[in-house]
């Protein structure tokens, strides 16, 4: 897995992966040469149908033949996008778990539900701000 999120064009952007860059909101790197100069030689513009963005852990699911740059994002940038790339019951899931960071109360019951949803413990762990061998231990309750 890559620590880049990825900009991609598709051919036929219904029931492609991952979101159009518009739809995250402002992201600063749409504006770096390197971006430009891509969607320059791509013959493509940031507002094109065909262009999409997944977070690092979804540049899997890019297609083989897809024309693909690799981009880095601010965390801010990271979570926006996050939250619109995943399932609405994983997005609640996930807006929970970033609330949980201001306080314990339910903890273990709250890290299993997560897991139980389908949320990997690295992610879990990445919200929460738990060490794994805690997300770890909830998964086993």
């Amino acid at each position: 897995m890559t620590d880049d999120a990825y900009l991609f064009l598709v051919d036929e952007p219904i029931e492609t992966p991952g979101v159009p860059p518009s739809a995250v909101g402002s992201l600063a790197c749409m504006e770096t040469p390197a971006v430009r100069a891509w969607l320059n030689a791509q013959h493509a513009s940031e507002a094109s149908p065909r262009l999409r963005l997944v977070p690092p852990e979804h540049t899997g699911a890019i297609p083989e033949e897809a024309e693909r740059l690799p981009v880095p994002l601010t965390d801010e940038e990271l979570r926006r996008l996050r939250h619109r790339t995943a399932p609405e019951a994983l997005a609640a899931v996930e807006a929970e778990l970033l609330a949980y960071r201001d306080c314990a109360h339910g903890r273990d019951e709250m890290l299993a539900r997560a897991l139980a949803a389908g949320l990997l413990p690295d992610r879990v762990a990445e919200l929460t701000g738990e060490d794994m061998a805690v997300v770890r231990a909830a998964a086993g309750r």
